[in-house]
């Protein structure tokens, strides 16, 4: 016998010699030849698709063959936000446990919902989004009953859960992301790039992939590889910042480290997470900087004709990888429309694009991955084009009936469809589809984006063994090893951007003075308005580490302000509308009201099926930081130190101008998403700053509105007091001032 047989948690498991581990709790095994396999279909036969010897495409291809048309198109569905346990305000769609809402019932918080049951045995759906969970039992518990229930349905395919990133320490408030207490912490995407160091990247996707697995997730929904060309757009922070070079270089290094099983011939195996590169072909390029999860900014322009750059990051990074698993595995494009930039004269969001998606993405670069839409933009959207819209992304295709956009996705190459958690639509645009193109046209087109989505389950080992052991992961997730790599990329994030007359790093135990902070009303991420907020920015038991806290200024011996880039409505305010306006106004990078003077008088792309106005300017009108406070926080702080210092820390989600602020600062760190534990042990001196600007901070919103939304670094940077220009690269330190080292020379403009 070539195989060791363990009974744990409920589950058998069979430890082949020289070959996959499995394991099963309904599924019966098949012994051939000394080893182990599952048989899926209870034959008492060998069949190729369970032969974990054969390659992932052979497998697939077997499958595919049993499979009905239902049971592909349920492949073809990555499902809407899930949360573990649902409970109220934790997803858009209630979720019922026996008919009853969770705090009703007598449920535990790792059982599965009525309506995921339902996806599972009606939907043929196996690709979840996991998007909020209590923690690691909850979540290993949770992926463990959806296997149990696959491998009683046919075939016994196990189901995928996916995840957006949840290891930055930044704020909540994009996306649905979220965290879970003891998983490790690091940078956003773009602090990543601050480290301006692929094997920092590296390292962090390869302790990413082992916690995702430890956690049963098996895909991730990133890197978000767009070039942040636009410093207005809200998904900077996400992004691994503008510089072309530079975030080729981290896309590969993020892909290869997530994807790649070290032990493994073609790099695949038990270690690997899926990767879906996003946003092809670039959504950082909206107009005014707007961003196209809402209709108001659903156009991405290129007044700098720029729109090839912006496909480099993908074709030469995540789809020509260094390691052995040669690409990412999928794509997701982004709900912009890229105006007047396909040869079809469509107009219509990236997915929908036939130029964008079949003739660039699938045969002119001739990616064979998975394609899948991002979230909700089949269904039709609420009247009021300020609104955020959980279901409502269908730009440029209103007039299309639901199947019809289906259909035309399909057509396009595109496999999978995300927040979609129904296939009634697909089927109907299956049905569609054989009476326009041909029965055998279409059945082709679903057996293909099976194949496709097949390959990647079979890659990453999920039919030998979907289970999750709860005593390993509990050993992975947060290691201390993890943990420390986390915080010691957080420290190498923080960019020093002034240091007048040395004043840093500051001595311990002395008395210093933190300032609360006010933020009055803003439009959140999901268009809701969020109430007026006064913040202590840093707990007195973290600073009592470093210093004497002290309440009263006058004790003082320095100040440590503690602020965020300005805070927006993202351009565009309801009320403005409600009031017989567009509603559109600028994004504002300045602390003090901005009115635009320089802006467009004419938008280079209008119109809405729900608008008026073909215009969307928003020259003339002005826009107001709800934290314009902390620049008053700044200035009082230095009035009332006189010559003590006035430290700034920055959390830069955008790239601001500090033409207001920096006079009044004696030192100014910039932080890309870390711990207030970082900045205190940079301000202390316990680590040496060594961040670079990943990006250019602008000299004034007057150079922001006059370059052009598609090309990188076109606006002049800010040039401070001391005769510091605040442009990509640059950064200070302790021991030698401005920085310059390998990586300055490596990437520059």
């Amino acid at each position: 016998m070539a195989y060791k047989k363990i009974k744990k948690n409920g589950h058998t498991v069979y430890v082949n010699e020289g070959g996959k581990v499995i394991g099963t709790k309904h599924i019966p095994v098949i012994e051939r030849n000394g080893y182990i396999f599952k048989d899926f279909e209870r034959t008492g036969e060998l069949l190729p698709y369970e032969d974990w010897r054969l390659d992932p495409k052979t497998r697939a291809e077997d499958l595919v063959d049993r499979l009905t048309v239902e049971e592909k198109i349920g492949l073809m569905l990555h499902s809407s936000h899930q949360a573990i346990p649902t409970l109220p305000r934790t997803t858009v769609y209630p979720h019922t446990y026996n008919g009853k809402p969770f705090l009703e019932s007598d449920e535990k918080p790792w059982a599965l919902t009525d309506q995921q049951q339902q996806l599972l045995k009606d939907e043929h759906v196996r690709h979840l989004l996991a998007a909020n969970f209590k923690d690691t039992e909850t979540m290993v518990k949770w992926n463990n009953h959806l296997q149990e229930l696959a491998e009683t349905l046919p075939h016994g395919i196990p189901v995928t859960i996916s995840t957006d990133p949840r290891h930055g320490v930044g704020d909540g408030d994009q996306e649905y992301k979220g965290s879970v207490g003891d998983i490790s912490k690091w940078p956003e995407g773009i602090g990543l790039a601050a480290t301006f160091s692929p094997e920092t990247c590296k390292e962090f996707a390869e302790v990413a992939s082992k916690e995702y697995r430890a956690l049963g997730m098996s895909t991730a929904l990133g890197p978000q590889i767009d070039l942040a060309t636009d410093p207005r757009w809200m998904r900077g922070m996400d992004s691994l910042g503008a510089h072309t070079q530079l975030t080729t270089d981290l896309a590969k290094a993020y892909c290869d480290g997530m994807q790649t099983t070290t032990d493994s011939a073609d790099g695949w195996g038990e270690d690997s997470v899926i990767t879906m590169a996003k946003h092809w072909p670039g959504g950082g390029t909206g107009e005014g900087g707007r961003d196209a999860h809402y209709p108001f900014g659903k156009y991405a322009v290129y007044p700098g004709e720029n729109f090839a750059e912006h496909l480099i990051p993908f074709i030469e990074g995540a789809m020509k990888l260094d390691g052995h698993t040669e690409k990412c595995a999928s794509i997701m494009p982004y709900y912009s429309i890229s105006w007047d930039q396909d040869t079809y004269d469509e107009n219509v969001g990236n997915a929908y694009s036939q130029y964008i998606i079949k003739d660039l993405l699938r045969e002119e670069y001739a990616y064979d991955g998975v394609v899948c839409t991002d979230w909700s933009i089949i269904q039709d959207r609420t009247p009021t084009v300020g609104s955020y819209v959980p279901g409502g992304k269908c730009h440029g295709v209103e007039h299309l009936s639901i199947p019809e956009r289906f259909l035309k996705l399909i057509m396009n190459g595109v496999d999978q469809f995300g927040g979609v958690d129904k296939g009634e639509h697909v089927l109907e645009a299956y049905q569609l589809g054989c009476e326009k193109y041909g029965k055998n046209i279409m059945d082709e087109k679903l057996r293909q984006s099976a194949i496709r989505i097949l390959i990647n389950m079979f890659r990453v080992g999920l039919f030998e063994n979907p289970f999750v052991d709860l005593e390993l992961s509990l050993d992975i997730i947060g290691n201390r090893k993890h943990v420390e790599a986390g915080y010691a990329a957080q420290l190498a994030s923080v960019v020093m951007l002034k240091n007048q007359n040395d004043v840093l790093p500051l001595k311990t135990k002395m008395k210093v003075y933190v300032p609360k902070r006010h933020i009055n009303e803003f439009y959140t991420f999901i268009r809701f308005k969020s109430t007026v907020q006064e913040i202590d920015p840093v707990s007195k038991d973290l600073l009592a580490e470093y210093f004497e806290p002290v309440q009263n200024i006058h004790e003082a011996d320095a100040a440590i302000v503690f602020v965020d880039s300005p805070i927006g409505n993202n351009g565009f305010d309801p009320e403005d509308l409600e009031n017989g306006g567009t509603g559109y106004e600028p994004i504002s990078l300045q602390y003090p009201p901005y009115t635009a003077k320089q802006g467009r008088k004419v938008s280079i792309a209008g119109g809405d099926p729900r608008e008026k106005t073909l215009n969307r300017s928003y020259y003339g009108k002005t826009a107001t930081a709800a934290n314009e406070s902390d620049l008053d926080n700044v200035i009082l702080m230095k009035e009332k130190m006189g010559d003590k210092p006035v430290i700034v820390c920055i959390r830069m989600k955008n790239p601001a101008v500090l033409s207001e602020l920096e006079r009044y600062a004696d030192a100014i760190l910039v932080d890309f998403g870390v711990q207030k534990k970082a900045l205190l042990d940079v301000i202390s001196g316990n680590h040496e700053p060594k961040g670079l600007l990943p990006v250019h901070l602008p000299k004034d919103m007057e150079t922001v509105e006059n370059h052009c939304e598609d090309v990188a670094f076109d606006i002049e940077p800010y040039t401070d007091t001391n005769g510091n220009t605040y442009a990509f690269g640059f950064g200070l330190n302790y021991s030698g001032g401005v920085i310059k080292d390998d990586r300055t020379r490596r990437y520059h403009i």
